[in-house]
Protein backbone atom coordinates (compact mmCIF):
# COMPACT_ATOMS: atom_id res chain seq x y z
CA UNK A 1 0.00 0.00 0.00
CA UNK A 2 1.25 3.62 -1.07
CA UNK A 3 3.38 5.79 1.98
CA UNK A 4 1.10 7.92 4.16
CA UNK A 5 0.53 11.61 2.57
CA UNK A 6 -1.93 14.42 3.70
CA UNK A 7 -5.65 14.90 2.02
CA UNK A 8 -5.54 17.45 -1.07
CA UNK A 9 -6.94 20.64 -0.22
CA UNK A 10 -10.67 21.02 -1.72
CA UNK A 11 -11.02 23.65 -3.81
CA UNK A 12 -12.80 26.98 -2.71
CA UNK A 13 -15.78 28.31 -3.62
CA UNK A 14 -17.62 25.23 -4.82
CA UNK A 15 -20.40 27.03 -7.25
CA UNK A 16 -17.71 28.86 -9.39
CA UNK A 17 -15.92 25.01 -9.74
CA UNK A 18 -19.82 23.61 -10.46
CA UNK A 19 -20.08 26.60 -13.07
CA UNK A 20 -16.82 25.78 -14.58
CA UNK A 21 -17.59 21.96 -14.96
CA UNK A 22 -20.94 22.15 -16.46
CA UNK A 23 -18.82 24.63 -19.20
CA UNK A 24 -16.84 21.83 -20.13
CA UNK A 25 -16.45 18.96 -17.83
CA UNK A 26 -13.28 16.81 -19.34
CA UNK A 27 -11.75 19.83 -19.48
CA UNK A 28 -12.36 20.88 -15.79
CA UNK A 29 -11.67 17.13 -14.47
CA UNK A 30 -7.59 18.05 -16.81
CA UNK A 31 -6.92 21.11 -15.24
CA UNK A 32 -7.85 20.16 -11.38
CA UNK A 33 -5.90 16.71 -12.25
CA UNK A 34 -2.93 19.23 -13.21
CA UNK A 35 -2.36 20.44 -9.15
CA UNK A 36 -1.86 16.76 -8.73
CA UNK A 37 -2.56 13.25 -7.95
CA UNK A 38 -4.76 12.50 -6.26
CA UNK A 39 -7.16 15.60 -6.45
CA UNK A 40 -10.41 16.88 -4.91
CA UNK A 41 -13.63 18.00 -6.59
CA UNK A 42 -16.61 19.13 -4.69
CA UNK A 43 -19.82 20.62 -5.69
CA UNK A 44 -22.70 22.24 -4.57
CA UNK A 45 -25.38 19.38 -2.83
CA UNK A 46 -22.94 16.26 -3.55
CA UNK A 47 -20.02 15.12 -0.97
CA UNK A 48 -16.72 15.74 -2.07
CA UNK A 49 -14.90 13.26 -4.28
CA UNK A 50 -11.16 12.31 -4.38
CA UNK A 51 -10.47 11.62 -7.53
CA UNK A 52 -7.72 10.14 -9.70
CA UNK A 53 -6.48 10.07 -13.21
CA UNK A 54 -3.54 8.04 -13.19
CA UNK A 55 -2.72 4.22 -13.75
CA UNK A 56 -1.48 3.60 -10.50
CA UNK A 57 -4.99 5.22 -9.16
CA UNK A 58 -6.92 3.14 -11.21
CA UNK A 59 -5.37 0.09 -10.23
CA UNK A 60 -5.89 0.95 -6.58
CA UNK A 61 -9.47 2.43 -7.01
CA UNK A 62 -10.82 -1.32 -8.76
CA UNK A 63 -8.88 -3.65 -6.45
CA UNK A 64 -10.71 -1.97 -3.25
CA UNK A 65 -12.12 -5.27 -1.26
CA UNK A 66 -16.01 -5.65 -2.39
CA UNK A 67 -17.41 -5.16 1.08
CA UNK A 68 -15.56 -1.99 1.12
CA UNK A 69 -17.05 -0.07 -1.61
CA UNK A 70 -21.00 1.18 -2.49
CA UNK A 71 -22.30 3.61 -4.92
CA UNK A 72 -22.11 6.68 -4.03
CA UNK A 73 -25.42 8.29 -2.55
CA UNK A 74 -26.70 11.06 -3.49
CA UNK A 75 -26.33 9.60 -6.91
CA UNK A 76 -26.32 12.24 -10.10
CA UNK A 77 -27.95 9.73 -11.85
CA UNK A 78 -30.64 8.02 -9.68
CA UNK A 79 -33.79 9.28 -10.46
CA UNK A 80 -33.09 7.81 -14.20
CA UNK A 81 -32.66 4.31 -12.84
CA UNK A 82 -33.85 3.78 -9.30
CA UNK A 83 -32.46 2.65 -6.26
CA UNK A 84 -32.99 -1.31 -7.33
CA UNK A 85 -30.90 -0.81 -10.04
CA UNK A 86 -27.67 -2.97 -10.58
CA UNK A 87 -26.01 0.01 -11.15
CA UNK A 88 -26.88 1.50 -7.94
CA UNK A 89 -27.39 -1.59 -5.80
CA UNK A 90 -24.49 -3.27 -3.95
CA UNK A 91 -23.62 -6.24 -1.33
CA UNK A 92 -25.59 -9.27 -1.53
CA UNK A 93 -28.20 -8.25 -3.73
CA UNK A 94 -25.83 -6.94 -6.24
CA UNK A 95 -23.43 -9.83 -6.16
CA UNK A 96 -26.98 -11.99 -6.88
CA UNK A 97 -28.12 -10.17 -9.56
CA UNK A 98 -25.07 -9.37 -11.54
CA UNK A 99 -24.11 -13.47 -11.59
CA UNK A 100 -28.12 -14.02 -12.73
CA UNK A 101 -27.52 -11.74 -15.75
CA UNK A 102 -23.67 -11.53 -16.56
CA UNK A 103 -24.15 -15.16 -18.59
CA UNK A 104 -27.02 -12.95 -20.66
CA UNK A 105 -24.75 -10.04 -21.72
CA UNK A 106 -21.28 -12.44 -22.42
CA UNK A 107 -19.69 -14.99 -25.03
CA UNK A 108 -21.71 -17.15 -26.50
CA UNK A 109 -24.77 -14.95 -25.83
CA UNK A 110 -23.79 -11.83 -27.29
CA UNK A 111 -22.28 -13.48 -30.70
CA UNK A 112 -25.70 -15.49 -30.89
CA UNK A 113 -27.33 -11.77 -30.94
CA UNK A 114 -25.40 -10.59 -34.45
CA UNK A 115 -27.17 -11.27 -37.06
CA UNK A 116 -30.26 -9.93 -34.74
CA UNK A 117 -27.90 -6.42 -34.68
CA UNK A 118 -27.03 -6.36 -38.43
CA UNK A 119 -30.37 -6.98 -39.34
CA UNK A 120 -31.78 -4.32 -37.05
CA UNK A 121 -29.22 -1.36 -38.37
CA UNK A 122 -30.09 -2.36 -42.35
CA UNK A 123 -33.96 -1.93 -41.19
CA UNK A 124 -33.55 1.35 -39.53
CA UNK A 125 -30.78 2.43 -42.08
CA UNK A 126 -33.54 2.17 -44.27
CA UNK A 127 -35.62 4.99 -42.86
CA UNK A 128 -32.97 7.30 -42.56
CA UNK A 129 -31.17 7.04 -45.47
CA UNK A 130 -31.87 7.54 -49.32
CA UNK A 131 -29.17 8.10 -51.89
CA UNK A 132 -29.42 11.30 -53.47
CA UNK A 133 -31.08 13.00 -50.78
CA UNK A 134 -29.29 16.19 -49.67
CA UNK A 135 -31.37 16.82 -46.56
CA UNK A 136 -29.37 16.22 -43.62
CA UNK A 137 -29.77 13.94 -40.41
CA UNK A 138 -28.85 13.74 -36.98
CA UNK A 139 -26.23 11.23 -35.86
CA UNK A 140 -27.39 10.56 -32.72
CA UNK A 141 -30.94 10.36 -33.05
CA UNK A 142 -30.27 7.81 -35.67
CA UNK A 143 -28.12 5.28 -33.38
CA UNK A 144 -30.08 6.06 -30.94
CA UNK A 145 -32.87 4.40 -33.02
CA UNK A 146 -31.16 1.57 -34.19
CA UNK A 147 -28.94 0.58 -30.73
CA UNK A 148 -32.61 0.93 -29.32
CA UNK A 149 -34.05 -1.17 -31.43
CA UNK A 150 -31.69 -3.46 -30.77
CA UNK A 151 -31.61 -3.04 -26.64
CA UNK A 152 -35.53 -3.90 -26.66
CA UNK A 153 -34.80 -7.23 -28.40
CA UNK A 154 -32.28 -7.97 -26.34
CA UNK A 155 -34.10 -7.16 -23.38
CA UNK A 156 -38.29 -8.73 -24.77
CA UNK A 157 -37.08 -11.12 -27.08
CA UNK A 158 -37.44 -10.19 -30.90
CA UNK A 159 -40.17 -9.07 -32.58
CA UNK A 160 -43.82 -7.97 -30.92
CA UNK A 161 -43.46 -4.40 -32.56
CA UNK A 162 -42.98 -2.58 -29.29
CA UNK A 163 -40.36 -0.32 -30.52
CA UNK A 164 -43.04 2.47 -31.77
CA UNK A 165 -44.54 2.71 -28.18
CA UNK A 166 -40.49 3.04 -26.79
CA UNK A 167 -39.47 5.28 -29.11
CA UNK A 168 -41.52 8.51 -28.43
CA UNK A 169 -41.24 7.11 -24.15
CA UNK A 170 -37.59 6.41 -23.85
CA UNK A 171 -36.31 9.92 -26.32
CA UNK A 172 -39.03 11.75 -23.89
CA UNK A 173 -37.40 10.31 -20.74
CA UNK A 174 -33.66 11.25 -21.99
CA UNK A 175 -34.39 14.85 -23.39
CA UNK A 176 -36.34 15.73 -19.72
CA UNK A 177 -33.34 14.91 -17.57
CA UNK A 178 -31.35 17.94 -18.12
CA UNK A 179 -27.77 18.74 -17.00
CA UNK A 180 -29.33 20.91 -14.26
CA UNK A 181 -31.39 17.84 -12.55
CA UNK A 182 -27.79 15.82 -12.82
CA UNK A 183 -25.73 18.58 -11.51
CA UNK A 184 -27.83 19.73 -8.83
CA UNK A 185 -30.23 17.63 -6.46
CA UNK A 186 -31.93 20.82 -4.68
CA UNK A 187 -34.11 21.46 -8.06
CA UNK A 188 -35.56 17.65 -7.60
CA UNK A 189 -38.71 18.88 -5.99
CA UNK A 190 -42.28 19.58 -6.38
CA UNK A 191 -42.88 23.02 -8.45
CA UNK A 192 -39.93 23.09 -10.61
CA UNK A 193 -41.35 22.21 -13.59
CA UNK A 194 -38.08 20.77 -14.98
CA UNK A 195 -38.65 18.26 -12.35
CA UNK A 196 -42.18 17.47 -12.50
CA UNK A 197 -41.90 17.32 -16.45
CA UNK A 198 -39.17 14.41 -16.14
CA UNK A 199 -41.29 12.40 -13.36
CA UNK A 200 -44.01 12.63 -16.47
CA UNK A 201 -41.48 11.22 -18.72
CA UNK A 202 -40.30 8.68 -15.88
CA UNK A 203 -44.44 7.59 -15.64
CA UNK A 204 -45.50 7.18 -18.97
CA UNK A 205 -42.34 4.93 -19.59
CA UNK A 206 -42.97 3.04 -16.45
CA UNK A 207 -46.27 2.15 -18.28
CA UNK A 208 -44.75 0.42 -20.77
CA UNK A 209 -42.41 -1.70 -19.09
CA UNK A 210 -44.91 -3.12 -16.26
CA UNK A 211 -47.53 -3.48 -18.85
CA UNK A 212 -44.63 -5.94 -20.15
CA UNK A 213 -43.57 -7.61 -17.06
CA UNK A 214 -48.02 -8.27 -16.70
CA UNK A 215 -47.74 -9.83 -19.63
CA UNK A 216 -44.75 -11.63 -18.98
CA UNK A 217 -46.26 -13.06 -16.24
CA UNK A 218 -49.51 -14.50 -17.61
CA UNK A 219 -48.46 -15.74 -20.87
CA UNK A 220 -44.76 -17.47 -18.94
CA UNK A 221 -41.52 -17.79 -20.15
CA UNK A 222 -40.20 -16.14 -23.68
CA UNK A 223 -37.14 -16.73 -25.14
CA UNK A 224 -34.76 -16.72 -22.30
CA UNK A 225 -34.24 -13.13 -22.87
CA UNK A 226 -32.88 -10.60 -20.15
CA UNK A 227 -36.69 -10.12 -18.90
CA UNK A 228 -36.87 -14.00 -18.37
CA UNK A 229 -33.47 -13.96 -16.28
CA UNK A 230 -34.39 -10.79 -13.99
CA UNK A 231 -38.24 -12.63 -13.25
CA UNK A 232 -36.00 -16.04 -12.30
CA UNK A 233 -33.94 -14.39 -9.81
CA UNK A 234 -34.46 -15.58 -5.79
CA UNK A 235 -32.13 -14.37 -3.13
CA UNK A 236 -31.14 -16.06 -0.68
CA UNK A 237 -33.92 -15.94 1.08
CA UNK A 238 -36.23 -16.94 -1.23
CA UNK A 239 -37.80 -13.44 -2.16
CA UNK A 240 -38.47 -12.06 -6.05
CA UNK A 241 -38.49 -9.08 -7.68
CA UNK A 242 -40.93 -7.20 -7.32
CA UNK A 243 -42.87 -5.28 -10.08
CA UNK A 244 -41.36 -2.03 -9.28
CA UNK A 245 -37.94 -3.32 -9.16
CA UNK A 246 -37.79 -5.32 -12.08
CA UNK A 247 -39.18 -1.92 -13.36
CA UNK A 248 -36.17 0.05 -12.89
CA UNK A 249 -33.92 -3.03 -13.28
CA UNK A 250 -35.31 -3.34 -17.14
CA UNK A 251 -35.58 0.80 -17.49
CA UNK A 252 -31.55 1.18 -16.43
CA UNK A 253 -31.10 -1.88 -19.44
CA UNK A 254 -33.23 -0.49 -22.12
CA UNK A 255 -32.11 3.50 -21.26
CA UNK A 256 -28.22 3.31 -20.23
CA UNK A 257 -28.32 -0.15 -23.00
CA UNK A 258 -28.84 1.72 -25.90
CA UNK A 259 -27.62 5.46 -25.43
CA UNK A 260 -24.12 4.86 -24.14
CA UNK A 261 -23.76 2.76 -27.57
CA UNK A 262 -26.00 5.43 -29.69
CA UNK A 263 -23.53 8.01 -28.41
CA UNK A 264 -20.04 6.42 -28.98
CA UNK A 265 -21.18 4.89 -33.01
CA UNK A 266 -22.12 8.77 -33.40
CA UNK A 267 -18.54 9.70 -32.26
CA UNK A 268 -17.20 7.02 -34.98
CA UNK A 269 -18.91 8.02 -38.03
CA UNK A 270 -17.78 11.40 -37.08
CA UNK A 271 -14.03 10.71 -36.59
CA UNK A 272 -14.07 8.17 -39.66
CA UNK A 273 -16.13 11.27 -41.85
CA UNK A 274 -13.27 13.83 -40.96
CA UNK A 275 -10.29 11.47 -41.93
CA UNK A 276 -11.00 10.21 -45.92
CA UNK A 277 -8.18 7.96 -45.62
CA UNK A 278 -8.75 6.09 -42.28
CA UNK A 279 -12.28 5.99 -44.04
CA UNK A 280 -10.86 4.64 -47.36
CA UNK A 281 -9.02 1.74 -45.39
CA UNK A 282 -11.24 1.35 -42.70
CA UNK A 283 -13.74 0.65 -45.89
CA UNK A 284 -11.41 -1.92 -47.20
CA UNK A 285 -10.58 -4.13 -44.72
CA UNK A 286 -13.99 -4.30 -44.35
CA UNK A 287 -14.68 -5.26 -48.36
CA UNK A 288 -12.35 -8.03 -47.57
CA UNK A 289 -14.41 -9.73 -45.33
CA UNK A 290 -17.66 -11.83 -45.45
CA UNK A 291 -20.79 -10.33 -44.53
CA UNK A 292 -20.84 -12.37 -41.23
CA UNK A 293 -20.89 -10.25 -38.06
CA UNK A 294 -18.66 -12.07 -36.06
CA UNK A 295 -15.96 -11.94 -38.69
CA UNK A 296 -16.70 -8.18 -39.32
CA UNK A 297 -16.47 -7.08 -35.40
CA UNK A 298 -13.45 -9.20 -35.47
CA UNK A 299 -11.57 -6.92 -37.91
CA UNK A 300 -8.44 -5.40 -36.53
CA UNK A 301 -8.86 -1.73 -37.73
CA UNK A 302 -12.43 -1.77 -37.31
CA UNK A 303 -11.77 -2.64 -33.51
CA UNK A 304 -8.93 -0.49 -33.33
CA UNK A 305 -11.26 2.33 -34.59
CA UNK A 306 -14.07 1.58 -31.93
CA UNK A 307 -11.28 1.71 -29.04
CA UNK A 308 -9.62 4.74 -29.66
CA UNK A 309 -13.29 6.31 -30.06
CA UNK A 310 -14.29 4.81 -26.57
CA UNK A 311 -10.61 6.41 -25.25
CA UNK A 312 -11.27 9.94 -26.22
CA UNK A 313 -14.97 9.75 -25.74
CA UNK A 314 -15.44 7.48 -23.25
CA UNK A 315 -19.99 7.09 -22.50
CA UNK A 316 -19.70 7.46 -18.63
CA UNK A 317 -16.70 9.63 -17.63
CA UNK A 318 -16.62 9.12 -13.94
CA UNK A 319 -16.62 6.30 -11.90
CA UNK A 320 -17.09 6.74 -8.49
CA UNK A 321 -17.15 4.38 -5.16
CA UNK A 322 -18.23 5.37 -1.96
CA UNK A 323 -16.24 3.55 0.81
CA UNK A 324 -17.88 1.74 3.65
CA UNK A 325 -14.98 1.15 6.43
CA UNK A 326 -11.79 3.75 6.95
CA UNK A 327 -9.19 2.90 3.90
CA UNK A 328 -5.59 4.27 2.60
CA UNK A 329 -5.87 4.94 -0.86
CA UNK A 330 -2.88 6.23 -2.59
CA UNK A 331 -1.29 6.89 -0.08
CA UNK A 332 -4.14 9.19 1.61
CA UNK A 333 -5.76 7.73 5.40
CA UNK A 334 -9.48 7.75 4.09
CA UNK A 335 -12.74 7.84 6.11
CA UNK A 336 -15.51 5.16 6.38
CA UNK A 337 -18.42 7.67 4.10
CA UNK A 338 -15.52 9.21 1.24
CA UNK A 339 -16.03 8.82 -2.10
CA UNK A 340 -13.42 8.14 -4.66
CA UNK A 341 -13.38 8.10 -8.10
CA UNK A 342 -11.62 7.80 -11.55
CA UNK A 343 -11.54 10.48 -13.58
CA UNK A 344 -11.74 8.30 -17.37
CA UNK A 345 -11.27 11.75 -19.71
CA UNK A 346 -8.17 12.61 -17.70
CA UNK A 347 -6.76 8.90 -17.25
CA UNK A 348 -7.54 8.20 -21.26
CA UNK A 349 -5.58 11.48 -22.25
CA UNK A 350 -2.75 10.89 -19.88
CA UNK A 351 0.85 11.85 -22.59
CA UNK A 352 2.65 9.13 -20.30
CA UNK A 353 0.08 6.18 -21.62
CA UNK A 354 -1.09 7.76 -24.92
CA UNK A 355 1.47 9.80 -27.26
CA UNK A 356 -0.34 12.71 -28.75
CA UNK A 357 -3.34 11.50 -26.41
CA UNK A 358 -5.63 14.50 -27.99
CA UNK A 359 -5.26 13.06 -31.73
CA UNK A 360 -7.48 10.65 -32.86
CA UNK A 361 -5.26 8.11 -34.23
CA UNK A 362 -6.82 4.13 -33.89
CA UNK A 363 -3.60 2.92 -35.46
CA UNK A 364 -2.01 3.05 -31.73
CA UNK A 365 -3.90 0.04 -31.13
CA UNK A 366 -2.62 -2.18 -33.83
CA UNK A 367 0.72 -2.73 -32.07
CA UNK A 368 0.07 -2.48 -28.40
CA UNK A 369 -2.10 -3.79 -25.73
CA UNK A 370 -3.26 -2.06 -22.98
CA UNK A 371 -3.98 -2.95 -19.29
CA UNK A 372 -7.17 -1.97 -17.56
CA UNK A 373 -5.85 0.18 -15.49
CA UNK A 374 -4.67 2.79 -18.52
CA UNK A 375 -7.66 2.06 -20.42
CA UNK A 376 -11.09 1.97 -18.11
CA UNK A 377 -13.93 3.06 -20.49
CA UNK A 378 -16.68 0.74 -19.03
CA UNK A 379 -15.05 1.19 -15.64
CA UNK A 380 -13.37 -1.78 -13.93
CA UNK A 381 -13.19 -4.23 -11.08
CA UNK A 382 -15.64 -5.97 -9.56
CA UNK A 383 -17.93 -3.23 -10.74
CA UNK A 384 -17.09 -2.69 -13.95
CA UNK A 385 -20.29 -2.37 -16.66
CA UNK A 386 -22.01 -5.58 -16.79
CA UNK A 387 -23.01 -4.86 -20.78
CA UNK A 388 -19.76 -3.94 -21.98
CA UNK A 389 -19.63 -7.05 -23.70
CA UNK A 390 -22.92 -6.79 -25.46
CA UNK A 391 -21.89 -2.35 -26.14
CA UNK A 392 -18.41 -3.57 -28.03
CA UNK A 393 -19.64 -5.99 -30.07
CA UNK A 394 -22.83 -4.13 -31.04
CA UNK A 395 -20.86 -1.16 -31.65
CA UNK A 396 -18.94 -3.28 -34.16
CA UNK A 397 -21.41 -4.36 -35.94
CA UNK A 398 -23.41 -1.75 -36.57
CA UNK A 399 -20.29 1.00 -37.34
CA UNK A 400 -19.77 -2.30 -39.61
CA UNK A 401 -23.10 -2.39 -41.37
CA UNK A 402 -23.44 1.46 -41.53
CA UNK A 403 -20.15 1.70 -43.68
CA UNK A 404 -20.81 -0.94 -45.84
CA UNK A 405 -24.34 -0.05 -46.81
CA UNK A 406 -24.20 3.61 -47.58
CA UNK A 407 -22.06 6.56 -48.28
CA UNK A 408 -22.25 9.47 -45.98
CA UNK A 409 -20.93 13.12 -45.56
CA UNK A 410 -20.43 15.17 -42.80
CA UNK A 411 -22.39 18.13 -43.63
CA UNK A 412 -19.83 21.17 -44.40
CA UNK A 413 -19.56 22.98 -41.37
CA UNK A 414 -18.46 20.25 -39.13
CA UNK A 415 -15.77 18.84 -41.45
CA UNK A 416 -13.93 21.94 -41.37
CA UNK A 417 -14.84 23.49 -38.31
CA UNK A 418 -13.26 22.10 -34.73
CA UNK A 419 -14.49 19.10 -32.82
CA UNK A 420 -17.68 19.26 -30.89
CA UNK A 421 -16.97 18.82 -27.53
CA UNK A 422 -18.29 15.81 -25.47
CA UNK A 423 -20.81 17.45 -22.34
CA UNK A 424 -22.45 15.38 -19.60
CA UNK A 425 -26.08 14.19 -20.42
CA UNK A 426 -28.38 12.04 -18.56
CA UNK A 427 -26.98 8.84 -18.46
CA UNK A 428 -23.99 9.21 -20.91
CA UNK A 429 -21.89 12.23 -22.41
CA UNK A 430 -22.50 13.12 -25.66
CA UNK A 431 -21.73 15.71 -28.53
CA UNK A 432 -22.59 19.10 -27.63
CA UNK A 433 -23.70 20.23 -30.51
CA UNK A 434 -26.08 18.06 -33.17
CA UNK A 435 -23.74 15.65 -36.09
CA UNK A 436 -25.09 15.66 -38.84
CA UNK A 437 -24.31 13.84 -42.64
CA UNK A 438 -25.94 13.88 -46.00
CA UNK A 439 -25.91 11.20 -48.45
CA UNK A 440 -22.73 11.11 -50.36
CA UNK A 441 -24.26 9.15 -53.65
Amino acid sequence: MTAHRPAPAAPRWPLLHAMAAGRDFESYLRKRAATGDPFQVGFPGFPPVLFTGTPEGARELFRVPVPLVTPPRPNPIEPMVGAASLILSAGDRHRTERALLAPALHGQRVRALGTMIRDTALAELESWYRPGDSAPFDALTMARAITRRVILAAVFGPGDGRDADYASAVNTFLDAFTMPLLAAPALRRRGYHPWARFVTARTQLDRLILADIARRRTQGPGTGDLLDLLLAIRYDDGTALTDAELCEQLRTLIVAGHETTATTLTWALYHLHREPGLLTRTTAELAGASDDPAEQASLPLLDAVCLETLRLHPPVPIVLRTLTEPWRWLGVDLAAGQTIGLAVGVLHSSPACWPAPRLFHPDRFLDRKVTPFEYAPFGGGHRRCIGATLAEYELRIVLATVLTTVRLRLVPGLALGGRPRSVPRNLASAPDRAIQFTSAQ
